[in-house]
């Protein structure tokens, strides 16, 4: 077959994910890299997929190659930089945002998942997500920046701005002018607390970022504040679709609940598991530099490329009875979180709520069984459920 020729329509994820896991199996058999009828290309086995988001050489960050329109919101946003810039925006970033950092936020992390199980323990059931699993990220990351959490439905307002993005064309003139709406706004709104905090400096990471210096650079308001709204979006979505993720798997899997509560050490490798089986992101974007060759096909440059993470972490070619949940499986590289340059710089804080959250949960709750979901389209190419109304079984 060719990368042209036509596969199975992709399906939704109304299911919870069983077709389109099927569809993905169905392109890495057939057709490992194909061209859609926007004229974007879909690479979907791991060994592909791992050599496209980590040789920036070869496969380029930065968007603007193939949309040049995207040009006007991208200025600071280091998803879409490619080395040296890249190097030096991440330097300034980690100089502030770092692990010790992060580790830190522990007991305010704990406290706030305390406040919101206080708010649900008197409920014979409830929507998992909208109760716990996004006021918790959403609530810490804004208190970490520095912003009121008060401010909350503007950032799921933007966040679900973009929703429909998922499998459009990247050049459809109302997809561009929705992201860029969107990351105006969100830029805009984080510029204003730059400048204030040029001024009076808080103990904040707003505060961190426009004092980081690296190399004789600092940061400006615009990027600062791009960059402050990509961590706000992507540092609280990331979690809540972890934590739905989660559930879901442990639905799907009878008796894993009950494991994971009574050994406890067994819950980090569960998280691997459900980042690789429910990749938060399903695909990450990027552009061929010049003519390259991925799996007999030649890809043009300056066209897009979707890299299918998900995809990926399904390959039996890298994971043994791939479609299995096992929180034993060791090693389990997957690609959840992306990898190389452009790895989540997120994803000690999402791994740390994850498991606070869920240990958490498990004191509380002696079972939690999965009575509706509700599947929409995300946007950015996330993968989740939206709702998630579940019935507790109390200690």
């Amino acid at each position: 077959m060719t990368a042209h020729e036509n596969p199975p329509p992709r399906p939704t994820l109304e299911d919870g994910g069983p077709r389109l896991f099927s569809w993905l199996k169905t392109m890495r058999d057939h057709h490992p890299v194909w061209q859609d009828d926007h004229g974007v290309w879909h690479v979907f086995r791991y060994a592909d997929v791992q050599r496209v988001i980590t040789e920036y050489e070869e496969f380029s960050a930065d968007q603007t190659r193939a949309v040049p329109d995207q040009s006007r919101v991208s200025r600071g946003d280091l998803t879409l930089m490619d080395p040296p810039d890249h190097r030096k925006m991440r330097m300034l970033v980690s100089s502030v945002f770092t692990r010790r950092a992060i580790d830190t936020l522990a007991p305010r992390i704990t406290a706030i998942c305390a406040e919101l199980l206080k708010g649900v323990q008197d409920k014979d059931e409830f929507d998992l997500i909208r109760d716990f699993a996004y006021p918790l990220p959403v609530t810490v990351i804004a208190e970490l920046l520095g912003v009121p959490a008060a401010d909350q439905p503007l950032f799921r307002e933007w966040s679900e701005t973009i929703r429909f993005s998922d499998g459009a064309d990247p050049n459809s003139p109302e997809l561009i002018a929705a992201v860029e709406g969107a990351v105006t706004a969100t830029t805009e709104y984080l510029a204003q607390h730059c400048r204030s905090r040029r001024a009076e400096p808080r103990d904040d990471l707003i505060s961190k970022l426009v004092q980081a210096e690296v190399e004789g650079v600092r940061m400006d308001d615009e990027e600062t504040g791009t960059f402050a709204g990509l961590l706000l979006m992507t540092g609280h979505v990331t979690t809540v679709v972890l934590l739905a993720n989660a559930l879901l798997c442990f639905q799907e899997r009878p008796g894993l609940y009950e494991e994971l509560r009574a050994d406890r050490s067994l819950l980090p490798g569960a998280v691997e598991e459900v980042l690789r089986l429910r990749a938060p992101f399903m695909h990450t974007k990027r552009v061929a530099k010049r003519p390259t060759e991925v799996s007999g096909v030649t890809i043009p440059p300056d066209q897009m490329i979707e890299a299918w993470l998900l995809s990926a972490n399904h390959d039996e070619r890298e994971f043994p009875h791939a479609e299995r949940f096992d929180h034993r499986r060791d090693p389990n590289p997957h690609l959840g979180l992306g990898r190389g340059v452009h790895f989540c710089l997120g994803a000690p804080l999402a791994r740390l709520e994850g498991r606070i959250a869920l240990n958490m949960l498990m004191d509380q709750f002696s079972g939690i069984d999965v009575l509706q979901r509700e599947f929409e389209p995300y946007g950015w190419g996330l993968s989740g459920a939206q709702r998630l109304r579940v019935r507790p079984r109390r200690v």
